[in-house]
């Protein structure tokens, strides 16, 4: 990750000038014990599978993928984004296999068949329609804990 003061101008300009929503009370739902947790990742890192449409510069929707996914490439407009941690393991930014070791080893219920990817230069308010088109198929799939990974 970079400083804003060390990003070109035309970056540091769109992200000086987003208008962050307020948010009121970050607890939405009572938490279920840590055992019995579906877990789904939902990331602004803009990584897809390789098949899948590219990200554009400021992409309102998402791109899903599998939990058993590992061939995933990004997208991400950031020039200044340094892509080497994730191109060596991709859990530094997708953690599917640190998941994965802690439903085995019964530290969580179980990892989500589907987990979701945004485009991070884009403005969050312009995602809310695919946001909860996103929460929608999570809660179809049985996730109640999601874990959110900003890039």
């Amino acid at each position: 990750m970079t400083k804003i003061s060390e990003m070109p101008a035309v970056a540091r300009g769109f992200i000086s000038n987003l208008d962050l929503p307020a948010v009121d009370d970050a607890s939405w739902t009572p938490p279920v014990p840590a055992h019995e947790r579906r877990i789904s990742i939902v990331s602004t890192a803009a990584v897809h599978r390789r098949e899948d449409k590219p990200f554009s510069w400021l992409a309102k929707d998402y791109r899903a993928f599998h939990k058993t996914d590992r061939d995933l490439v990004m997208t991400h407009v950031a020039v200044e984004f340094d892509r080497s941690a994730w191109q060596q393991d991709l859990n530094t930014i997708i953690p599917l296999d640190r998941l994965e070791e802690m439903a085995t080893d019964g530290e969580i219920g179980s990892v989500a068949e589907d987990h979701y990817s945004f485009m991070g230069a884009a403005d969050p308010v312009t995602m809310e329609k695919s946001a909860r088109q996103a929460a929608a198929q999570m809660k179809q799939d049985g996730v109640n804990t999601v874990l959110l990974i900003p890039i």
